[in-house]
């Protein structure tokens, strides 16, 4: 009888000081047990969006399994790309953030580019803005003020990406009370279900 195990790779991609807290809070957040602890395990690596973006494509794979030498266990790997990229004023990413958003906004980019070559990138993204920063205070939340997590998101997708789960949106004038949520029932709930 030959014995499954299933690890996950999960890349942590911040572009801004409050993105990174948000990467950090997520990492914190990671599930610690599941139904059989010794059969699943998640690997959680936190980068900045200003490390060369074009490393990134590393992380663009299949899910591979392996065959353990010696006993009869099986190792599925796959790697997640969580995106979690801060808005500030005028609908911009932040100084780190800008680098991983030009490269992606690349016209020259064929529309598979996240899944050719046999590969395919799986991807989530959650951004995190401030509605204070709009002029019409009002009547804006948090999709009014996280364009740039909303445009990579629909980029990613667009490049050939596979969403692992639906985008996140966290508004900091109220609080960033979205953010616990999100990470629990849908980011973590989509990897380990």
């Amino acid at each position: 009888m030959t014995n499954a195990k299933v690890k996950v790779n999960v890349v942590i991609v911040y572009g801004g000081e409050l993105a990174k807290d948000i990467a950090e809070q997520i990492e914190a957040l990671k599930p610690t047990t599941t139904t059989t602890d010794d059969d699943f395990e998640i690997d959680v690596t936190l980068r900045c969006a200003s490390e060369r973006p074009k490393t990134l494509l590393d992380y663009k794979i299949n899910t591979v399994e392996e065959e353990e030498k010696g006993d009869d266990t099986t190792t599925t790997t796959t790697t997640i790309v969580c995106f979690v990229f801060q808005t500030i004023e005028n609908n911009s990413p932040t100084e780190s953030g800008g680098t991983t958003i030009r490269f992606f906004k690349r016209k020259t980019h064929p529309t598979d580019f996240l899944s050719c070559n046999g590969t395919t990138m799986k991807y989530c993204v959650f951004g995190c803005g401030d509605s204070n920063l709009l002029f019409d205070r009002q009547t804006t939340g948090s999709k009014d003020c996280n364009f740039v997590a909303q445009e990579l998101d629909t980029r990613l997708e667009t490049l050939g990406g596979v969403r692992q789960c639906t985008l996140g949106l966290a508004d900091e004038r109220t609080g960033l009370t979205e953010v616990e949520p999100w990470i629990r029932n849908v980011f973590w709930k989509s990897i380990i279900n």
